[in-house]
């Protein structure tokens, strides 16, 4: 939701907020604007796809000065569209401005896209620090308001509907929380709202406030877009941007007794039918900021998947509820299953080339076979999902049918969860194309090295091998990160990462358009095989999604490699970079037909395993469930 301008006008009337230092408290954080902030303010890469590697640093680095001060983060991100659906227009607006945007970054203009896969980083970092988080079934502000009600704790978000909801241990504005500035066990210097400051600055009860955010225009109810034009600035003393809040906050504190009569006269035109709705859409803009006792605190406490949440979205049986709200499932799944429909994100690509979402399309329809099979669904045939993407720079919609077919029939939603093993990896496995063996690979690699084995198949135009090698060097430099962070590396291996880490500093500022959009597809691939792999209780261990990728390293190593140098002069020296890449390398370039290898194979036969090897190799080497 959010309230217009109301952010802006708190901050320009200084003396709303009271400056604190901020510990020893549980604090209830709103992920979404979390994430937002932790990645744009320090101006983390965008144009290239994404540098997760430092977003992890700065989530640790957030996470370790709450707990030097005392503080005990509880993190609450957005779950699927709001059941009632009455903000899907709200919703296609916001998609049609993030295309924008994200072709405003491709051609070097500034803009903020949150990479594609921030949001699986972000979730997988916060569970490796154990921090409580919890995804909400749907828009996460009520159930963070009422979280906080029922523990007497302030939020910590940029949405200013927290100016409006009840909650009694107040707000703090999240771009005045300065926690780089926060001494250990001092504090976190913050400023603090209250609606008792508010209210008695500008003499209105506080149960106006829902009034006053309904009449200043949120994500429901807009009073001038329903013809009922007032010049609030007339009742303000103040001129400029501010006049029309200040004017209805005034209006408001002069009919205090009558304000509610007072606005539902004003939009009263005569026409008794348009009136009547604009009533109506009036007061459910009000009751969304009624709270209702959290439903997250159970979960929270008792690890136990929600219970008291609306009938329309029990849609999915208790192990998938519980492995959404626990962050382990997109939340995607839950408008496939309410409104057959999703949102594709933009991203940071050639505009002019059709959508790199396309390229795993087939992926998702797997995914909606699984979510939609039933025996009602397959012979009406009405399960078809409508995904909204651009073509160009416009927001359009396509039906894309499940598939029903093949190893899916064979799995159901219900029981997925204690399907057998090989069912569920015989679906990834085919899915991805997979028909070789992934011996030699580190397990926790078999997901990504999957993905590019389809990417390198799907992708259009076709990825050439410069591409897939410096893909694969992102990788082998994310292996060592992961090595030095956790054991220790050899010195040979430092003087490897140097290497990359010097290709980093010649990034081009320039983009590439053709290797930004070979990567989103890329990129694409990896989230709905991620979306995928986790809905069929991870089959393939799960990768640390902030070592894949690194588009500051991949996309300069695609210059330098196009230039002539080799990745075999980039690793030398490397005991376990070097044989790593060949490993990574000759299995992708194994999954190619010697006739199809579309520009990366090196010529020659290449041997094909049987499907029934792979599987058995992968069950070898899959976490066991």
């Amino acid at each position: 939701m959010g309230v217009r301008g109301l952010t802006s006008f708190v901050d320009d009337n200084g003396h709303i907020l009271q400056d604190v230092s901020f510990k020893n408290s549980k604090l209830i954080i709103d992920g979404k604007n979390l994430y937002y902030l932790l990645y744009f303010d320090e101006q983390l890469d965008q144009s290239h796809g994404g540098d997760y590697e430092s977003f992890e640093d700065l989530i640790c680095g957030f996470i370790k000065a709450l707990r030097e001060n005392g503080i005990e983060p509880y993190v609450v991100v957005d779950g699927g569209s709001d059941y009632t659906d009455k903000k899907f227009e709200t919703l296609k607006q916001r998609a049609e401005e993030k295309i924008h945007k994200a072709h405003d970054v491709s051609v070097g203009s500034k803009g903020n896209v949150l990479p594609p896969i921030a949001k699986c980083v972000f979730s997988q970092i916060l569970t490796e620090l154990q921090v409580p988080f919890a995804k909400s079934i749907a828009e996460a502000d009520r159930e963070i308001a009422s979280l906080a009600r029922e523990w007497n704790c302030p939020v910590l978000s940029n949405d200013s509907d927290f100016y409006i909801f009840d909650i009694p241990a107040g707000f703090l504005p999240i771009p005045h929380f300065k926690w780089k500035q926060g001494g250990l066990k001092r504090g976190i210097p913050a400023k603090h709202f209250t609606q008792e400051r508010f209210c008695s600055r500008f003499n209105i009860d506080r149960s106006l406030l829902p009034v006053f955010a309904s009449i200043s225009g949120n994500d429901y109810f807009n009073l001038a877009r329903r013809g009922v034009p007032v010049k609030w600035s007339d009742f303000s003393k103040r001129r400029g941007r501010f006049a029309h809040i200040d004017g209805l906050l005034n209006w408001l504190g002069k009919n205090k007794n009558n304000a509610l009569s007072a606005v539902l006269k004003l939009m009263d035109d005569g026409d008794k039918v348009k009136t009547k709705q604009t009533e109506q859409a009036f007061m459910l803009s009000m009751e969304e900021y009624k709270l209702s006792p959290s439903s997250l605190g159970e979960f929270f406490r008792n690890g136990t998947p929600p219970s008291n949440i609306p009938e329309p979205v029990k849609v999915l049986p208790d192990w998938a509820l519980l492995s959404l709200t626990q962050g382990k499932l997109s939340s995607d799944i839950i408008d496939v299953m309410l409104f057959r429909r999703v949102m594709q994100n933009s991203q940071v690509e050639d505009t002019s080339l059709p959508s790199g979402q396309l390229t795993s399309r087939s992926i998702r329809q797997i995914l909606y076979g699984l979510l939609l099979k039933s025996p009602a669904s397959m012979e009406t045939g009405q399960c078809m999902v409508e995904e909204y993407d651009r073509v160009g720079l416009k927001l359009t919609s396509h039906m894309v049918k499940p598939i029903l077919s093949g190893p899916v029939q064979n799995l159901r939603l219900d029981t997925l969860n204690k399907a057998h093993l090989p069912d569920r990896l015989t679906v990834m496995l085919e899915t991805l194309g997979v028909t070789q063996s992934l011996t030699g690979i580190p397990p926790h690699l078999h997901l990504p090295v999957s993905v590019t084995c389809y990417w390198m198949t799907h992708a259009a135009p076709p990825p050439d091998l410069p591409l897939l090698q410096a893909l694969l060097l992102g990788m082998v430099y994310g292996e060592l990160c992961i090595q030095k962070k956790k054991t220790g590396i050899s010195e040979s291996e430092s003087l490897v990462l140097q290497k990359f880490e010097g290709i980093v500093q010649r990034c081009p500022w320039k983009l590439d358009l053709d290797v930004a959009h070979a990567y989103s597809q890329w990129q694409a691939c990896f989230k709905d095989s991620l979306n995928l792999n986790q809905l069929l209780c991870s089959p393939l261990l799960e990768s640390e999604c902030a070592r894949l990728y690194k588009g500051t390293l991949v996309h300069p190593l695609v210059v330098e490699l196009r230039r002539g140098e080799s990745p075999e002069f980039i690793l030398a020296g490397g005991p376990i970079a070097g044989p790593l890449y060949k490993a990574l390398l000759d299995t992708v370039l194994l999954s190619q037909d010697s006739t199809t290898t579309r520009g990366a194979a090196r010529g020659g036969t290449l041997p094909r395993q049987p499907m029934d090897d792979v599987t058995a190799d992968l069950q070898r080497l899959a976490i066991p469930k």
